[in-house]
């Protein structure tokens, strides 16, 4: 009998079902500049992500290249304008849209002085610093000190009024280099207001002195803004 129950034992151990394998460690997720089709060619990155184009919230987020990856510097949360998101060719000015697209970053600016350790060109805002939106003056979607003939002040922004939202801020290149008339002026990374945009994006202020002593000219940051997803305002098709 005992042989009998040894056999049948045997037996059973050899029908059982194999033990269950663990699954393989998952790997790490791949970083969201290495899933992009363009960051600029430079080795500082920001990508300011919403979750869709009637989104006005989202997260900011600071890249460095180090030893061929991209490793996140920092992050926090952002405001974008109160329409939301728009792809940036298409954008039409006064729409209160935040444009998707890559732009560099041509130079920081603020009514406070520049925090210690901003390496930066720091335009400090004055009693006569204006940005022009008018899309009949020579100087549209530029920095004047003091307002010229041809740019109406209702079609400005007297910078010095926004003593909050622009204590520190980064000029987006938005329509900057060649601009286009009606497609938008004055897109900045800024500091949060009382809500939404008006079509920049926004940070807290303690993000923004962060940003400003993190960021590097002579690694050619950019800024990608865009959505999670596929279609034309996806984050990874700049």
């Amino acid at each position: 009998m005992r042989t009998l129950l040894l056999l049948g034992a045997a037996l059973l151990s050899l029908g059982a079902a194999p033990s269950p394998v663990p699954p393989p460690a998952r790997t790490a997720a791949v970083p969201l500049p290495a899933r992009m089709a363009d960051t600029g060619g430079g080795s500082q990155l920001i990508t300011a992500v919403a979750a869709g184009t009637g989104s006005t919230t989202g997260t900011l987020t600071w890249w460095d290249r180090r030893g061929g990856r991209w490793v996140r510097a920092g992050t926090a949360p952002a405001r974008f304008g109160a329409k939301g998101l728009a792809e940036g060719r298409q954008r039409r000015q006064g729409t209160n849209t935040t444009p998707t697209g890559l732009y560099r970053l041509p130079y920081a600016f603020g009514i406070e002085p520049a925090p210690a350790g901003t390496s930066y060109r720091y335009a400090r805002v004055t009693g006569r610093s204006w940005w022009c939106q008018d899309n009949g003056s020579r100087a549209y979607n530029r920095w004047v000190e003091g307002l010229p003939r041809d740019c109406r002040a209702a079609e400005a922004e007297h910078l010095v009024t926004y003593r909050r939202q622009y204590a520190y801020g980064l000029v987006i290149g938005f329509n900057y280099d060649r601009p286009v008339r009606g497609r938008g002026a004055g897109i900045f990374l800024h500091v949060n207001g009382q809500g939404a945009t008006a079509g920049c994006v926004s940070v807290p202020a303690g993000a923004m002195r962060a940003l400003l002593t993190w960021a590097d000219p002579a690694r050619r940051p950019h800024i990608a803004v865009g959505t999670r997803g596929g279609g034309p305002t996806a984050i990874t098709r700049y």
